[in-house]
């Protein structure tokens, strides 16, 4: 239980002793400034205004039935019925020794939910188009949600990973042609596509200008959709090395989807006739100009108008939509899932709204079944616009980590000329893709952001090679101490202590709120304050200075290795590794 839980259980009953309602919520919160306590109770006011009565003497028979004896040191009452709490130092400490002892190495405890607390979430994220190599473009959906996948897991909930990856369409009519072209000039398919972006580019100018070529690209869609056993053949092949492609990316980004977490568009096939069945059948679905469409009578416009929402063309080929809405019986039902998140980029927005609308009325989406649609704004460049080349093309996503890691590289060797080769490579691979993922998960999933490789390398400020700088600090303490013991019972004296204590029994309440909203910048931001705080302390309390006792020694030592241990599990979290030296 952390503290905003014991407060509020603590509070809540002082409000039931001083007659407010049952459930009255306690409204606790963290205080924004330390004169006002560290904690307030704002729950008094929005009942005394239900009650009709005044805020400020409700405030005062709460607090005459307030118990927080050996938890807070001091109680008061602000403004029309503010309760603040001043915790004590003492309590602060024996909560902090108590973690610091705790069987998962200190923070994992905190992190647990309860057992029946615990969901199934099934999670979409990533979800390449296999048709081509990743890109920028793919960065921010598969961090951002594989940083809320291992949130989840950390708190216990049961993750079901769902890479939606586009392994269907018109398109690879036009690729196998081009392969099996390619196979029967000798070429061997590794090769051919060894270079994804290349093979594609000269397949789509066959499909547009060579004679023949389009109409051989359409019959091999049709016979791949058919079962044609040659064209599948091809397609498995150029499925298998395009997943090569990703699994490298994945295992550079330190993501944890594999192979086994792959369900593309190919394998919702068999269930999409159904789908449209039931539609047409529930009469959800009307047949408009050959066209099997929903009219979204919900999203109706200024005029009236009912969104439209088209499940079938009219020559009878699936859509997105088709594959979407059987996605969501498959999650709801087979899966068995208690929450469903998918992460797309903001322009998708609307085609999401319209399938939970149309799965829900069809049954696909029970009620029951919580279903979130995080949206992501785009990499930006510094002029403003999305993140390309400098001759407008697309970035593939495998060499801007490779340019991380080589500036990453270049900064490390400027600090530590002597460094040997191997050490700098393991370095430079954690601190350039690191910052890469830091730079992007601090910013608010939902807003659009400037990629800026200066900022993001820095030593200073909210960046990755800050906390990473933070936890080799703490290494290099230990590695001084040498055989010094930390203390079973830490001590919380100085104010830089207290605040430590105070941040590092959050982390719990940061988890949830990352959990809750999928934001991952929460958890950024607590890493950045916990380190800063971290950075004062070590300025205004010594720890292996001459003068001071063992005792303070041990304890502050204690208090360094589990905020070591909170920035470790912290950055594990974001996919972020530490290192012990920097």
């Amino acid at each position: 239980m952390n503290i905003k839980q014991i407060l509020a259980k603590k509070v809540s009953a002082a409000m039931l002793a001083a007659g407010l309602p049952e459930g009255t919520n306690p409204a606790i919160s963290l205080s924004n400034r330390p004169q006002f306590g560290d904690y307030q109770a704002n729950g008094v006011m929005g009942a005394a205004k239900k009650l009709k009565t005044n805020p400020r003497e409700l405030a005062t028979k709460v607090v005459e039935q307030l118990n927080l004896d050996g938890i807070a040191d001091k109680i008061e009452l602000a403004g029309p019925g503010f309760i603040n709490i001043h915790l004590a130092k003492t309590w602060l400490a024996s909560q902090l020794s108590n973690v610091a002892n705790d069987e998962y190495i200190g923070v994992t405890q905190r992190g647990k939910s309860e057992a029946d607390k615990k969901q199934t979430v099934v999670v979409d994220y990533s979800a390449p188009n296999l048709a081509k190599e990743m890109h920028v473009g793919h960065l921010r959906s598969t961090i951002i949600g594989d940083a809320v996948v291992r949130a989840l897991e950390f708190r216990g909930d049961k993750v079901i990973r769902q890479n939606h990856m586009g392994d269907w369409g018109t398109q690879f009519g036009m690729l196998i042609a081009h392969l099996s072209d390619k196979l029967a000039s000798d070429e061997v398919a590794e090769t051919a596509l060894a270079d994804l972006e290349n093979f594609y580019r000269e397949a789509k100018v066959r499909f547009d200008e060579e004679e023949g070529f389009a109409d051989r690209a359409r019959a091999d869609v049709v016979k791949l959709q058919s079962g044609d056993e040659q064209c599948a053949k091809l397609w498995q092949k150029f499925i298998d090395i395009s997943i090569s492609h990703s699994e490298e990316i994945y295992d550079k980004l330190n993501v944890s989807l594999t192979r086994k977490d792959i369900m593309g568009e190919s394998a919702y096939n068999d269930d999409l006739s159904t789908v449209i069945d039931e539609l047409m059948a529930n009469k959800i679905a009307v047949e408009d100009q050959g066209a099997k469409v929903v009219f979204i009578d919900e999203m109706a416009n200024k005029d009236g108008e009912p969104s439209v929402f088209i499940v079938q063309k009219s020559g009878g080929g699936y859509l997105y939509a088709t594959t979407d809405l059987s996605a969501c019986r498959y999650r709801s039902g087979k899966l068995q899932a208690d929450r469903i998140i998918i992460f797309t980029d903001a322009r998708q927005a609307l085609h999401f709204k319209q399938v939970e609308i149309v799965a829900r009325k069809a049954g696909f989406l029970p009620e029951q079944v919580v279903y979130d649609h995080c949206p992501f704004g785009m990499m930006m460049g510094d002029d403003g616009k999305p993140f390309k080349t400098r001759t407008g093309g697309t970035i593939k996503l495998a060499e801007l980590l490779d340019e991380a890691v080589t500036r990453a590289s270049g900064l490390i060797k400027e600090k530590n000329p002597d460094i040997d080769e191997v050490t700098l490579a393991d370095i430079s691979k954690k601190v350039g893709i690191g910052a890469v993922k830091f730079a992007d998960l601090s910013k608010n999933r939902t807003s659009d952001y400037i990629f800026n490789w200066k900022t993001m390398l820095s030593f200073e400020g909210a960046t990755a090679p800050y906390l990473q700088y933070a936890y080799s600090r703490i290494q290099s303490i230990f590695t001084k101490a040498e055989a010094a013991t930390f203390s079973d019972n830490i001590q919380v004296i100085e104010p830089q202590e207290k605040a430590l204590a105070l941040k590092l029994l959050q982390l719990e309440d940061v988890i949830d709120a990352v959990i809750s909203e999928c934001t991952p910048n929460l958890l950024c931001n607590y890493l950045y304050e916990l380190a800063s705080l971290y950075m004062s302390f070590y300025e205004a309390c010594p720890i292996l200075k001459e003068g001071i006792s063992a005792e303070v020694k041990e304890s502050r030592l204690a208090l360094c290795n589990l905020i070591a241990k909170t920035l470790q599990q912290g950055l594990d979290i974001l996919g972020i590794d530490v290192m012990d030296r920097m």
